[in-house]
């Protein structure tokens, strides 16, 4: 490994097509590191066998090979940045999970990175990565292991039947692998579960088109034109729990204050048929319409963005919305709390404040954005934050200690580092037995990938016998 640059590898937990944040804002972190050429960057993605990509990505698109989905996913990226980043992409075996709508690993990813070029991990939602990982431990490959929490698990826990027995079980569950396995966790908002030692930042930027939608409708606003004529939106995956549950509770209850209000909801999901259905139900005009990418021209004239979610860590389309110039009317909840330094963002804390927030929304106009705010939605200023608070430039090394506190403080450490070695050991045996990772919700027959997967990657085909684990 060159040890004149930092070799930072980024794991994540889905790919496009996939639209989803694990898929979108990892490509662009790795990207816009990779940018001014002074980092080795390697972002590692799932790879799916057919079968599992026709049960997840979207408009049955499907790829053949790893290097057809490699060059959809560089076109994707190529089409909405203007620059060329050289950075590599991997990709490592993986499952979707149809109960859990996700994509679980198949095997030790950490291999995917050479042991020679093993420098610096970013674990795109750390927990979701390890809780069925076996295999080497990442703080013995990797000098650094960075954890960015992008997902509230234990909200959408809380929602499911017996709830609230289950989040307090993913809790410890989450906060054990976190730990055994990242040196520093970046929390995106305090919407997450909290972490020991974790960090609030959002290093999350948007994507360079909205900022230049957004650039368009300020020069019609400077002109003094209509650069809104549209009224009132939302948009997202058409699911309950997405804030959809919350949006029509509140346009029932306030029907008569809101006379005359409508709203366009935008979005595709497992309950679009029940939000049809209960739309009908309302007397004020709101239209349902299949979900469409948040660029399309027919966003752009759309003056309010209404997002009631409360799910969310950090709302990629809130982001999205202010970044296009948009006024926001959102719930005051910690996932909002970075974008209250934006004029046009506006909070309520009950249902009269949102009946208050949105026909104020609806009669002014928005804010102009300043240059210095639209550089705090892009992805430049989410890596400079990133880098400064993952402290990328600092050393590992610990400087030894002095005088008579030497031995307490070795002696400290020695005995935390062997209670994480032990809660290691503990969780590599545990997930090393098909049986018991069934039982903690593991895919069936994911402890290795299946030949098929190796084919398709050129892997060798594990034995079946298990590797032993050894703590380094």
């Amino acid at each position: 490994m060159d040890r004149k640059r930092q070799h930072i590898a980024i794991f994540t937990t889905a790919s496009l097509p996939w639209m989803t944040g694990t898929a979108v804002n990892p490509l662009f972190r790795a990207a816009y590191l990779a940018k001014d050429g002074s980092r080795k960057v390697t972002l590692v993605i799932p790879w799916l066998s057919l079968k599992h990509q026709k049960l997840v990505y979207p408009n049955k698109i499907s790829f053949s090979s790893p290097s057809e989905h490699e060059a959809y996913v560089r076109q994707w990226l190529n089409d909405r940045i203007a620059f060329s980043p050289d950075f590599r992409i991997f990709f490592y075996p993986a499952k979707f999970a149809v109960d859990k709508r996700s994509i679980l690993a198949a095997g030790d990813i950490s291999e995917v990175i050479p042991d020679e070029d093993a420098d610096i991990a970013v674990l795109e939602e750390p927990e979701h990565l390890t809780w069925f990982h076996h295999g080497k431990r990442w703080k013995s490959k990797f000098r650094l292991v960075i954890g960015i929490v992008h997902t509230n698990y234990l909200e959408y826990v809380k929602r499911e039947k017996n709830g609230r027995f289950k989040a307090l079980l993913l809790k410890y569950m989450n906060t054990w692998v976190v730990g055994i396995y990242c040196h520093k966790v970046i929390r995106l908002s305090a919407a997450t579960q909290d972490y020991p030692k974790s960090i609030i930042c959002n290093v999350h930027g948007v994507n360079p088109r909205f900022l230049e939608i957004g650039k368009k409708k300020l020069k019609l606003q400077k002109n003094g034109d209509q650069a809104f004529p549209k009224g009132v939106y939302y948009i997202g995956k058409m699911v309950w729990n997405k804030g959809y549950k919350e949006l029509l509770k509140l346009l029932h209850s306030h029907q008569k204050e809101l006379g005359g209000l409508e709203v366009d909801l935008y979005g595709s999901g497992e309950d679009s048929d029940q939000v049809q259905e209960a739309v009908k139900k309302l007397e004020l005009v709101v239209r349902v319409f299949p979900g469409r990418d948040h660029a399309d021209p027919m966003f752009h004239d759309y003056k309010v963005f209404l997002n009631p979610s409360t799910t969310d860590v950090v709302c990629t389309t809130t982001a999205e919305a202010l970044a296009m110039g948009k006024i926001v009317v959102c719930t005051n909840h910690p996932s909002n709390e970075f974008f209250k330094q934006f004029p046009n963002c506006r909070t309520y804390d009950n249902s009269k404040g949102f009946v208050e927030a949105t026909r104020k929304a609806l009669i002014e106009e928005p804010a102009e954005l300043t240059d210095a705010q639209r550089h705090e939605l892009s992805w430049e200023s989410a890596t400079e934050r990133f880098l400064k608070v993952a402290e990328l430039d600092q050393t590992m090394a610990r400087q030894p200690s002095k005088g008579h506190l030497k031995d307490f403080a070795s002696m400290s450490f020695n005995l935390g580092k062997k209670m994480d070695d032990a809660s290691a050991y503990l969780h590599n045996v545990a997930t090393g037995s098909e049986i018991s990772r069934r039982a903690f919700g593991a895919i069936p027959g994911s402890l290795q990938p299946d030949e098929e997967q190796c084919k398709e990657l050129g892997l060798a085909i594990p034995a079946g016998t298990r590797r032993q684990y050894m703590i380094s």
